[in-house]
C-alpha cells in the first residue's frame, strides 16, 4: 500500500455533498483493508436534538460511516471551538492509535482547523472590557468601530465582515488586551508546519446556481422532516446562545422559511470564499458529479 498522509479532510459549502462523498470514498477505503471513520467539524452538528436543522448525518448515513461528535452535545450547552479542539484531537488520535483511517469532514472553517491544528485560542476579555466595548457598539454603531479597527489593525479588520457584531468586538477586545494582529503568513503556517498530522485536504466547489438550488431543496426537505418542531423543542428546553447560531434556528421560530432560505445562500457564499483561502487545499469542481465519481477523484489524488 503507496504511502500517504494519515489524515484526508474534506471542506465545502452547506449543500454541496460532502457526507455523501465521504460515505463513497470509506466504501473505496474498505475494499483496500482500510478501517475509515468520520470526524465531523461543524460548529452545529454536534448539538443533540438539531440534526435535522443542521443536515447532520441520517441514521442511514451514519450505519455506511461511523461519524463521531455528531450530536454528542446537549443543546442547552454552550460550545466552542476551544472545547471542540480538544475532542476532535482525541478522536483522530485514537483512530489513528487503533490503525483506522480518519476522514474529518466540515464546513465550518475554524472547526476544520482546530480539527486539524494545535489552535492558539485568546484568553477571553475581562467582563468590564466587553461590557465597555458593546456599549460603544450600541451608541456609536457597527460602522464606527469598523472603522477604528481598520485604522488600528488593518489585517483584523480584512478578515471580519463590518456587520459582524461579535467578531467586530472580539477585535477591538483583543487589540485593548495588547494581543496584535499575526504578521502576514502565519495564517499559512497553522496548515503546514503547525498541523497536528500530515493532512490531503480537498475542497468541493460547485457552479453558483446549482448550490443555491440544491440549498433550496434541502431547506426543504428540513421543513418535511420536522426541523421547525424540532427548533421549538430546543426553544422550550432553553437551547444555549452557540445553539441558537445554528442555521435558521430564529428563522424557523418566526416560521419564515424564505429568510433561512437566504441565510444559507450568503453563508455558502462565505464558505466558498473561506475555502479559496486554504494553503494546500485541491479544489474539485463537482457540479455534475455523482458522490462515487468525486470519491474516486479525490482517491485517485490522495494515493498518487
Amino acid at each position: 500500500m503507496p504511502d500517504r498522509p494519515p489524515l484526508l479532510a474534506l471542506f465545502g459549502p452547506t449543500g454541496v455533498g460532502k457526507t455523501a462523498v465521504a460515505i463513497a470514498l470509506a466504501e473505496r477505503m474498505r475494499g483496500r483493508g482500510e478501517q475509515p471513520v468520520a470526524v465531523s467539524a461543524d460548529a452545529l452538528q454536534v448539538y443533540a436534538g438539531l440534526e435535522t436543522l443542521t443536515g447532520a448525518p441520517t441514521r442511514e448515513e451514519r450505519s455506511r460511516l461511523e461519524h463521531r461528535l455528531v450530536g454528542s452535545v446537549p443543546v442547552t450547552d454552550t460550545f466552542s471551538a476551544g472545547r471542540f479542539a480538544g475532542l476532535a484531537h482525541a478522536e483522530i488520535d485514537e483512530a489513528l492509535t487503533a490503525g483506522r483511517s480518519p476522514i474529518v469532514v466540515g464546513g465550518t472553517g475554524l472547526y476544520l482547523r482546530a480539527a486539524l491544528c494545535d489552535l492558539d485560542l485568546r484568553p477571553p476579555a475581562p467582563a468590564a472590557l466587553r461590557e465597555r466595548i458593546t456599549a460603544r457598539l450600541e451608541l456609536e454603531g457597527p460602522e464606527a468601530l469598523y472603522a477604528e479597527l481598520a485604522g488600528r489593525a488593518p489585517e483584523r479588520a480584512a478578515e471580519i465582515r463590518p456587520t459582524d457584531r461579535s467578531r467586530l468586538i472580539r477585535g477591538l477586545e483583543l487589540l485593548e488586551m495588547g494581543d496584535q494582529p499575526a504578521p502576514a503568513g502565519a495564517g499559512s503556517r497553522l496548515w503546514t508546519a503547525e498541523l497536528r498530522h500530515s493532512t490531503s485536504l480537498f475542497g468541493l466547489t460547485m457552479q453558483r446556481q446549482a448550490l443555491y438550488e440544491l440549498i433550496e431543496e434541502r431547506v426543504e426537505t428540513m421543513v418535511r422532516g420536522g426541523a421547525e418542531d424540532e427548533v421549538r423543542r430546543a426553544d422550550a428546553a432553553g437551547a444555549s446562545a452557540t445553539a441558537r447560531k445554528a442555521l435558521g434556528f430564529e428563522e424557523m421560530l418566526n416560521g419564515d422559511i424564505d429568510a433561512m432560505k437566504r441565510r444559507t445562500r450568503n453563508f455558502a457564499k462565505r464558505q466558498l470564499t473561506w475555502m479559496r483561502k486554504l494553503p494546500g487545499v485541491t479544489i474539485l469542481e463537482v457540479t455534475k458529479l455523482r458522490p462515487a465519481q468525486v470519491a474516486e477523484e479525490i482517491d485517485q489524488r490522495r494515493l498518487a
